[in-house]
């Protein structure tokens, strides 16, 4: 099991083309952990938008009757990809992981499957 300093670290080193990645408490919006971003990608910012984004979509679900669960959420911009990930499991309700990538270097696909990865080894 890994703590959330290790996994956002192998987010970042295991996924390529990341650019950052948090986990993110999306009752409060508050990112537990940063790991990358910058300049142009303040991840604090990115964890309190994206709270927003997940809650609207579980408010939405519930609104429809869907009795389902949300895997992950993706935001495709010109040049990145932005992915959430809610985690599930034992002490993990309402956190998700986040990762931004650079599109033109990320194999999406991969990225998800590392991301669901790096989750299940994730100790809370």
């Amino acid at each position: 099991m890994a703590n959330v300093e290790t996994s956002l670290k192998e987010a970042m080193t295991a996924i390529e083309g990341s650019l950052g990645a948090a986990l993110v408490d999306y009752t409060s919006g508050m990112a537990l952990g940063t790991v990358g971003g910058g300049k142009e990608l303040d991840l604090n910012v990115a964890a309190a938008g994206n709270t927003d984004v997940v809650r609207a979509k579980v408010r939405t679900m519930e609104m429809l009757g869907l009795k389902d669960e949300i895997e992950d959420i993706l935001i495709t911009l010109g040049g990145q990809y932005h992915l959430i990930r809610l985690l599930r499991g034992r002490g993990s309700n309402g956190l998700f992981l986040y990762l931004a990538l650079d599109k033109a270097r990320a194999n999406l696909a991969m990225a998800r499957h590392q991301l669901r990865r790096i989750e299940t080894e994730l100790e809370i």
